[in-house]
């Protein structure tokens, strides 16, 4: 009998994984035992002998004492925290849960761009003082517009972008895209240029959204000079994750208007501290990492990793794979 451990546990209550999502896996999968535990306690002792493990993290010493261990699942689309030594040279096999999270990002990402270019932050902030607005608004630069005609540059054609490509083309949108492996095609975009073409899609864009893994290529890619090359029209916005982006220097730009704007729901420390520089910038529209939330997350969850643990007992090829080497 296979043994399966969920040791998913997390401040925030949405992803902490609930009991129903234990016991249908046990009724679904009578052959598997399932341990599900609502903390870390007693998971040194219970990854001794399990084959699965469901988790946010596992440490390097837990790794080197499970000797069954086949088979790790991530519920989040980054991994960069399970990307260590003992992981990576295994033959435990990773898979994250990108394609949960790809289509509720990208509906957050069209929601970012028509809050930026409708300009709906600044609105609710004239509301709250109960002023009428209209002239102040469209006076501020850059003037509300329209989105359609306007070009969106996705840095990562993954699971999240190519979500954003449907729902940015079907607005009539134009997208282009940096992968990494521009040979891969384009899954929609109109035009797909190589990492190191970075510079020539943020010419182009109006939105620059991030989308991309953290790897040593991606830290700080979007730094003092990456914005210098934007259109002072434009707007960056950052789904993937903070260290993306060099947070400074963003607060520079924004404060000296050199792009129109940024919206990030994700940032090099979260929760983001009550002292940070970017609460204070009325340019910047926060959200704290909200992009994934849904009610029907953990359904979500459940349909794919029951769909891979069929697969995995089946000795079927799994879904959601994840290179150890590359970190994605």
């Amino acid at each position: 009998m296979s043994k399966l451990l969920i040791a998913v546990r997390h401040p925030f209550d949405l992803w902490n994984a609930p009991s129903w999502f234990s016991e249908r896996l046990q009724k679904d999968f009578p052959s598997v035992s399932v341990i599900h535990l609502n903390g870390y306690e007693g998971m040194d002792r219970e990854i001794l002998d399990s084959e699965i493990v469901l988790a946010w993290s596992v440490r390097s010493e837990q790794i080197k004492s499970a000797r069954k261990l086949r088979w790790i699942h991530s519920p989040a689309a980054a991994v960069h925290q399970l990307i260590f030594p003992e992981l990576v040279h295994s033959d435990v096999t990773l898979t994250n849960a990108r394609e949960v999270h790809g289509p509720v990002v990208a509906e957050h990402v069209i929601a970012l761009i028509f809050a930026l270019a409708k300009k709906i932050p600044q609105s609710v902030r004239f509301q709250q003082t109960r002023t009428w607005a209209q002239q102040q608004v469209w006076d501020e630069f850059p003037h509300p517009s329209e989105i359609a005609g306007a070009t969106v540059g996705l840095v990562g054609l993954g699971s999240i972008g190519r979500e954003v490509v449907k729902r940015a083309s079907a607005l009539g949108m134009r997208v282009i895209a940096v992968r990494e492996h521009p040979e891969k095609g384009s899954d929609g975009a109109e035009q797909i240029f190589s990492p190191a073409q970075l510079d020539d899609l943020l010419r182009q864009s109006d939105y620059v959204v991030l989308a991309a893994p953290v790897t040593t290529a991606t830290r700080a890619l979007i730094d003092a000079a990456r914005l210098a090359k934007m259109k002072p029209s434009a707007f960056l916005i950052n789904v993937g994750r903070g260290p993306l982006v060099d947070e400074a220097a963003l607060a520079d730009a924004l404060r000296l208007k050199q792009i129109a704007g940024a919206a990030l729901d994700v940032f090099s420390q979260e929760p983001l501290p009550p002292d940070s520089q970017l609460w204070e910038l009325p340019n910047l529209l926060i959200t704290p990492h909200t992009a994934a939330l849904t009610e029907k997350l953990w359904e979500r969850h459940y349909t794919l990793f029951s769909e891979n643990l069929r697969r995995y007992l089946n000795r079927e090829a799994l879904v959601g794979i994840v290179d150890k080497q590359k970190g994605y």
